[in-house]
């Protein structure tokens, strides 16, 4: 239920800002150069995290909407999605010791932080460049198979931080005004995308 409120609450605020703000002035496909505005973009991609509790990369959603907050840099309200399962041996003398799975699903959500270097490294009208850092929480959802009864709370005490911090690098490259190819390398997730101005 918590997810819903979530997801809703993202989903008005986007259509909001939508709603009311000024057109984005972006990619210039006349003049051939693109400006200092880069708000305004849904960026959903999938990729590739590796999170060192798990012990193996596991698959990626992630998407956020970037606004303008000053000249070459943005804020953007973000959530990724992951899933994975895993096996926990356990037992005792009223049950057999053997594996039993548990299902988690993880939804970090945050905000990020990007700034662009275009101006910087003289880019093309067709190219943007940039740096960022996302910062922000995780809600975390474990399952355990049936006729498991050992402790159940063992992942959530002794796993990781429900803080969420990564630091990013990557690239857009604007198929024209309105869609981008995205490249997202960070230190938690690595995703490619599209950009949806």
């Amino acid at each position: 239920m918590k997810l819903k409120k979530i997801l809703l609450i993202v989903a008005v605020i986007l259509f909001i800002n939508n709603s009311f703000s000024q057109p984005k002035n972006g990619f210039d496909q006349t003049k051939g150069t693109a400006n200092s505005k880069y708000g305004n973009t849904l960026n959903l991609g999938v990729g590739v995290g590796y999170y060192g509790y798990v012990g193996r990369s596991i698959g990626v959603f992630a998407a956020n909407y970037e606004f303008d907050v000053a000249k070459n840099f943005t804020l953007a309200p973000f959530v990724h999605f992951y899933s994975f399962r895993r096996d926990y041996y356990w037992g005792n003398k009223n049950y057999p010791y053997r594996n039993y799975y548990y299902q988690e699903t993880s939804i970090p959500i945050g905000v990020k932080g990007t700034y662009y270097f275009d101006d910087i490294l003289g880019a093309g009208s067709k190219w943007d460049f940039y740096l960022a850092g996302s910062l922000g929480f995780v809600i975390r959802r474990t399952n355990w198979e049936n006729g498991y009864y050992g402790d159940k709370n063992y992942y959530s005490n002794n796993g990781p931080s429900n803080l969420h911090i990564q630091l990013h690098v990557g690239t857009e490259y604007h198929i024209n005004d309105k869609i981008g190819l995205i490249l997202d390398l960070s230190t938690g997730v690595s995703t490619v995308g599209i950009a949806i101005h």
